[in-house]
């Protein structure tokens, strides 16, 4: 029974985050060989036929990114006069509103109370009537093309929510936090690049995406991750998303690990709380094909998977001492030595060092503990003390 659940808990753990790659991976070259590869729309030909979008910036208190957002969302190449940029201001207290009222160009939905994103975005909703709303957030800079592309994208009519990607920009003197989340997201927008291909991508990040104003459903004060909810609800209705990486995001990654670890738990419990919310997805026999998604990309590695991976050495330590066999003392040892990893690498964050042998394995198992933070997360916000606290960029 040990071996069994030892043997379970290992293939759990590697299906997760390896093994569902590549067994995407392999669906996807099938796909191609018998259906050809899904391509993009061709643009719209004349500027007359763009539809009207408007650009959505929900702020609190971003006095410092009013500037160099407002020149990148001028710096944007979209048909004149079709881009509208909206600021949702909640609770602002700071220099925020006053510098934007220096921009003519610029709307500004403000509230003095802070009642959260959630609320903002269902307020901001309210005022807007373009057929597209693209959602990003003040600190990230867009590429230029970035409208155009997501527009594109939405020239097919199955598409009701279009992603972005998001990029991390990890320079030379960052620390570990936004190394490891930058080698986190590299590979985590190759995954929503597949299973857009394969039938829809798993959800939408805050920092840039896009749904069809017609397809926005008021959402719950209490949502934490507004922008996944909001997204894979579109999914629901028998939309698809389609994963757009010619238009990105760019933002720095987190200060230190602390920073991260605000982030990371909040992530955790919205995504405990979205399987919830979602559960309907995770019906094979209405959903075939998106269940065995979501519940690959999301659901396994938000709740079950971690428990899995934190059982791995008590399992171990006892086939070990039953003298189970030498397979089981190999498989401690490379426990062992990726453990000593992790502590190395604690070690380079607390220093300063960087090194990806250490750094990489060292927020692996930081995602993976900041679940049970999530878990701890959730309980105290239905209590009434989980209020959030917004994680400080490099």
């Amino acid at each position: 029974m040990v071996k069994i659940m030892f043997w379970g808990a290992l293939a759990l753990v590697f299906y997760t985050f390896l093994g569902y790659g590549l067994l995407l991976r392999g669906l996807l070259a099938l796909k191609r060989m018998f259906c050809g590869r899904r391509e993009m729309p061709p643009p719209p030909a004349a500027d007359a036929d763009w539809p009207e979008v408007t650009l959505l910036i929900c702020a609190w208190n971003e006095e410092a990114e009013v500037a160099r957002k407002m020149q990148n969302c001028r710096e944007l190449a979209y048909a004149p006069g079709r881009l509208h940029i909206v600021w949702c201001t909640d609770g602002s207290d700071d220099r925020t509103n006053e510098l934007l009222a220096a921009y003519a160009d610029a709307r500004v939905l403000f509230e003095p109370e802070r009642r959260g994103k959630t609320a903002a975005l269902n307020r901001a909703m309210q005022h807007i009537e373009t057929p597209i709303v693209v959602f990003t957030d003040a600190n990230t800079r867009l590429n230029p093309d970035a409208i155009r592309e997501i527009v594109r994208a939405f020239q097919d009519p199955d598409v009701g929510c279009v992603s972005g990607e998001k990029r991390i920009e990890v320079r030379r003197d960052d620390g570990v936090a936004a190394g490891g989340e930058g080698a986190y997201w590299r590979y985590e927008s190759t995954l929503k690049r597949w299973d857009s291909e394969l039938c829809s991508a798993m959800g939408a990040a805050g920092e840039l995406f896009a749904i069809r104003r017609e397809l926005f459903r008021p959402m719950d004060l209490n949502m934490l991750l507004d922008d996944f909810i909001m997204s894979m609800l579109i999914v629901i209705d028998g939309r698809r998303i389609a994963y757009v990486p010619t238009a990105y995001a760019t933002e720095t990654g987190s200060a230190d690990l602390g920073e991260e670890q605000k982030r990371k738990r909040r992530i955790a419990a919205g995504g405990l709380q979205s399987i919830w919310r979602l559960r309907r997805l995770m019906n094979p026999f209405r959903y075939p094909v998106l269940s065995f998604q979501f519940v690959s990309h999301r659901v396994l590695r938000w709740s079950i998977t971690p428990f899995a991976l934190m059982a791995l050495v008590p399992l171990n330590v006892w086939l070990v001492c039953e003298r189970a066999g030498w397979v089981y003392d190999a498989a401690l040892a490379c426990q062992a030595a990726f453990y000593m990893l992790c502590v190395i690498g604690c070690a380079d964050a607390r220093s300063g060092r960087k090194r990806t042998l250490t750094y990489i394995p060292m927020y692996f198992l930081f995602m993976n503990l900041n679940v049970f933070a999530g878990i701890r997360y959730l309980w105290n916000k239905k209590k009434g003390t989980g209020a959030w606290e917004r994680a400080k960029r490099a």
